[in-house]
């Protein structure tokens, strides 16, 4: 399946010279949306991985559609206020500006191997904090899984410690 004909662009959102990959349309389509779980599958056993992170928000759509898949826990990774509760925090640069990611204290425990997901990766800001996040509550980062990866911003490069899959690249 080419998840290419599938993906939206979208001009100048969220502001001008951006060209947004929506991802969307995949999550519409039964058969689009298990294609992109079963490629992922072949990618990461299930016994490498105990737990999904999913990256706000809709790196939760991946990390849930994968942890049902595997039988696994999922956790999530939000922008800071969000979570009730003992947190973690750390803060990062992204495309537009500075934001803070956090994770709750305990949602993992000492050791467990988790597969951070998202929907995207651009610059990288944002999956190097959930990485951070992940090895500060002393979680086991044995990737990352991206639906889409844009080439150009050299994402890759702030993550080249781990290890990266993406389904479609631009």
């Amino acid at each position: 399946m080419n998840l290419k004909d599938k993906i939206g662009d979208y001009p100048d959102f969220p502001k001008k010279g951006i060209l947004f990959r929506d991802f969307s349309p995949i999550l519409g389509d039964p058969s689009a949306l298990s294609f992109v779980v079963e490629e992922f599958t072949k990618k990461f056993h299930p016994n490498d991985v105990d737990v999904f992170a999913g990256i706000e928000s809709r790196g939760f759509i991946l990390a849930t559609a994968l942890a049902l898949k595997y039988n696994k826990g999922m956790v999530l990774l939000r922008k800071a206020g969000k979570l009730p509760g003992k947190t973690v925090k750390t803060s990062y640069t992204i495309e537009y500006g500075k934001a803070v990611m956090e994770v709750q204290k305990d949602v993992i425990q000492k050791g467990q191997r988790v597969l951070i997901c998202d929907d995207l990766l651009a610059t990288g800001g944002t999956a190097k904090a959930a990485a951070k996040l992940i090895e500060k509550i002393e979680g086991t980062v044995v990737g990352f899984a991206f639906i889409i990866e844009l080439l150009g911003l050299n994402g890759r490069e702030k993550i080249k410690e781990y290890r990266s899959e993406s389904l479609v690249e631009y």
